[in-house]
């Protein structure tokens, strides 16, 4: 997926967005998405790349638990077919929860 087709996937999750963070005093107030792309998997063999799969992350950041919200952005992952794990963390200096998919893309 190029940088645009994810952007437009991420407008379909209906959240604000932004890749890796807001700038400085633009962050929304919660509920809201990052996605980021920390890295990528290769398949090589004989000093040739032959597949090349970028990492993606997305991060949706709430102020309460929001299973709904949950739900809608991982109905729009599947509408993409895009295979993710999930986890969860409290950010306790943010007062967030900070869900997380991971993919690959």
């Amino acid at each position: 997926m190029t940088y645009e087709q994810i952007a437009e996937m991420m407008e379909e999750m209906g959240l604000p967005f932004a890749y890796h963070h807001f700038a400085e005093g633009e962050s929304p107030a919660p509920p809201f998405l990052l996605f980021l792309s920390p890295g990528e998997n290769t398949f090589s063999a004989d000093n040739q790349m032959y597949f090349s799969f970028k990492m993606l992350d997305i991060e949706l950041y709430t102020d309460v638990k929001n299973l709904e919200l949950e739900k809608q952005i991982e109905e729009v992952l599947k509408r993409h077919e895009i295979y993710y794990t999930k986890s969860e963390v409290w950010i306790e200096s943010e007062r967030l929860y900070e869900v997380l998919y991971e993919t690959e893309v």
